[in-house]
């Protein structure tokens, strides 16, 4: 029997083999097997993991166990959150409030200040600096969130990648990321710029060369990388669903930072008429401190 074949029983107590139990042992709940060959069960208020004949791996029990990653598998302790090597031994001797799982040599953890970073196996920080939040590595690039909200992209030496900062933001997938600014989802590549103009209210990954996309309007389509619509998948609404809250806005900034140019973006995607200041101020001149084109 190879830990590769089973899966988990549709009442998941424990595992089979094309439809055949494994074991004759049941539990309150089962994960999936992992490299190298352990899955993590519970049974009570007991947590450990097994072989696939569904003997035990080890003599230790924990709160919780989660599957293996790089030879290391998260655990709940009663002293908090850690990773055991496949005998049940403590990787490392501290403790977090959370724990993920290590990709690339990297894991995200939640310190006892709320804050996330990244540790090497050993448990030791992979940098000095402490993050709203810290997703996985992948491809050498993790996405981190900094106290005002903003997410970027930094290296497995905790450096900032590029001088990006969006709204929302995920790792790259095939050397691309989706990221949400003021205006949309978009693309961006690993120099954080966005591959197109278009901005859309939710994105796929690309999948080899193309991704499925909805824009503001409920229209969904599919794009190239260039951000080109290959295929229309279906039709969206004419006007703006009618429980959108985005029924008025208001641009406000100095002279040249692009108020006009994004308020006609806004204006033909969101379906809603727009206003300048200076058409309407022209259009009531009357030579008094109201109107501040006399004569025109």
């Amino acid at each position: 029997m190879t830990w590769r074949r089973l899966v988990i029983s549709s009442c998941r107590t424990h595992h089979v083999d094309t439809g055949v139990a494994a074991y004759g042992a049941r539990f309150d709940e089962v994960l999936k097997f992992h490299e190298p060959g352990l899955a993590p069960v519970h049974r009570s208020d007991e947590a450990w993991h097994i072989r696939p004949d569904g003997t035990a791996e080890y003599g230790r029990r924990f709160n919780r166990t989660f599957g293996f990653y790089e030879g290391l598998a998260a655990v709940v302790s009663a002293d908090g959150w850690h990773h055991v090597d496949v005998r049940g031994e403590d990787a490392y001797r501290h403790r977090c409030s959370w724990c993920g799982n290590f990709q690339e040599g990297r894991c995200a953890v939640r310190d006892s200040a709320g804050r996330y970073l990244h540790i090497a196996p050993s448990g030791e920080p992979a940098y000095a600096e402490r993050w709203r939040y810290a997703g996985d590595f992948r491809e050498g690039v993790a996405v981190v969130q900094a106290e005002n909200g903003m997410s970027t992209h930094i290296d497995l030496a905790g450096r900032v990648i590029h001088d990006r900062w969006y709204l929302d933001l995920d790792v790259f997938h095939k050397g691309f990321a989706r990221a949400r600014d003021a205006c949309g989802w978009v693309h961006v590549g690993f120099d954080g710029v966005p591959n197109y103009g278009r901005r859309f209210a939710m994105i796929e990954p690309f999948y080899n060369g193309q991704a499925r996309v909805e824009r503001i309007d409920q229209t969904l389509e599919v794009i190239d990388e260039r951000g080109v619509t290959l295929v229309e998948l279906r039709r969206g609404s004419p006007s703006l669903p009618q429980d959108s809250p985005a029924t008025k806005l208001l641009l406000i900034g100095l002279p040249g930072a692009g108020k006009a140019t994004i308020g006609a973006v806004l204006s033909e995607r969101l379906r809603i008429p727009a206003h300048r200041l200076d058409d309407l101020r022209r259009e009531v001149a009357d030579g008094s401190i109201g109107g501040e084109y006399p004569g025109v």
